[in-house]
């Protein structure tokens, strides 16, 4: 998939989020290794330092973990994983009702639409 970054937030911070989405679809598996820094950079055409960047993130976050010269995995410990889908899910609701909110939308619009949406 071709890498395009939006002015919005920071380059690394949509790296992250990128690889984050991966792991939670299932793209990258717990246990599996992820591309290297050097792979990475190369294939969004941005600094490495960029990719680092994210990288110490999502270590920070427990997402992914490293195993020095041996590269990074995906974590293993899979309540790591389902609190960072929460948290996505949390994110992507509370923008939504943000927008929703702006837009005067009641309650039960929303609740209709949902409704609606997962039919």
């Amino acid at each position: 998939m071709a890498w395009s970054f939006t002015q919005d937030s920071p380059v690394y911070l949509q790296i992250a989020k990128r690889i984050i989405t991966s792991v939670l679809s299932g793209e990258y598996e717990a246990g599996q290794q992820i591309p290297s820094v050097r792979q990475l950079a190369l294939e969004a055409a941005v600094n490495p330092n960029t990719v680092q960047h994210a990288f110490s993130e999502l270590e920070n976050e427990g997402i992914i973990i490293s195993k020095g010269t041996m590269g990074r995995y995906v974590t293993e410990d899979l309540n790591v994983i389902e609190k960072c889908r929460k948290k996505q899910a949390q994110l992507l609701v509370s923008g939504f009702l943000k927008q929703a909110n702006l837009m005067a939308l009641s309650k039960q619009d929303i609740f209709s639409i949902l409704e609606e949406e997962m039919k």
